[in-house]
């Protein structure tokens, strides 16, 4: 895969007694997103942070752009965008003030600096607050001029860390289209997320990551593919979710909030059998719905846990 723009190979870390990586295999083709799909703790963060040279790795291969991490961390460096899970600017500063500084720090003019702090303000929609200093922005106006500093040198290559962890619904929806606009655009990009439906939109593949390992890897369809069967969801209230979990037997998932149990059924044989299994235990059935298999499902599947639920326990 030498042409690849990203390549690792049996990457490892550990801290201590802590296995963090334990034999990463990654491609991403050039002008293509891989989402790094996977909860807190599942060791995402760490395989951004070798592949940008933040740290090195213990063992295996680590390319990007065709160049060693560990040998050619300044061929890497100039070829590479990175926004963390933090937005880094300088509170004190414009928005203006943020991406020229970027740009002298890029080693461009004076004037190529202005010219491109002001293409990047009018790309991510911060013209109208360019004048105002950082510390006044909103969440998404943050992370978008975050985004907007780590494309200064216009990287072939870019590293989206969880993007928008703790924006609101808008703001995310926001940054999914800069970022859709930078995949059309021809760049590579490898994104790490612990939201499903992030993965499910944006990525041409995806990547399954669990305690340090790649436990799946293909498209969306590809990975729904290996669950199979829909799902019969049944609303039965609080009170009744465990009765029903254990009359539809092994598999069922259950969320107790919801007041929803659900079990993979391929058929109308299944279904039939899992309602009356239901009317048997003497479970009112409020309503029920068949959904196709979801990357959550995908999730569960491979995991034994929600991706959402394995993230707040981390």
């Amino acid at each position: 895969m030498q042409d690849a723009a990203i390549y690792t190979k049996g990457l490892t870390k550990s801290y201590g007694k802590l296995s963090v990586l334990k034999g990463v295999d990654l491609v991403v083709e050039r002008g293509t997103m891989l989402a790094l799909l996977g909860p807190n703790g599942a060791g995402k963060t760490t395989i951004v942070r070798i592949l940008s040279t933040l740290i090195e790795p213990d063992g295996g291969e680590v390319k990007v752009g065709g160049f060693d991490v560990v040998r050619e961390g300044n061929d890497v460096r100039r070829t590479i965008g990175l926004t963390g899970q933090y937005a880094a600017i300088d509170d004190y500063l414009t928005g203006r003030q943020n991406l020229e500084m970027m740009g002298r720090l890029y080693h461009l003019s004076k004037a190529d600096s202005a010219t491109r702090a002001q293409e990047l303000l009018e790309q991510f929609s911060l013209t109208d607050a360019s004048e105002r200093i950082a510390k006044t922005y909103s969440g998404g106006m943050r992370r978008r001029l975050d985004l907007a500093a780590s494309l200064v040198a216009t990287p072939p290559i870019i590293f989206l860390d969880e993007p928008t962890t703790g924006l609101d619904p808008r703001s995310r929806l926001q940054m999914w289209e800069v970022i859709e606009g930078l995949r059309r655009a021809g760049t590579t990009i490898l994104l790490t997320t612990q939201y499903l439906e992030e993965a499910d939109k944006l990525a041409d593949r995806i990547a399954v990551i669990d305690h340090g390992t790649v436990i799946a890897e293909g498209t969306a369809d590809e990975l729904k593919a290996k669950v199979g069967k829909e799902r019969l969801e049944v609303v039965v209230g609080e009170a009744h979710v465990e009765r029903a979990a254990q009359a539809m037997g092994e598999g069922a998932h259950v969320d107790r909030e919801e007041g929803t149990v659900s079990i993979a059924a391929a058929g109308v044989g299944e279904v039939r059998r899992a309602l009356e299994a239901l009317e048997n235990a003497g479970v009112m059935v409020e309503s029920l719905s068949l959904h196709k298999p979801t990357l959550d499902d995908v999730f569960l599947k491979l995991t034994g846990h929600e991706a959402e639920e394995a993230a707040a326990k981390n």
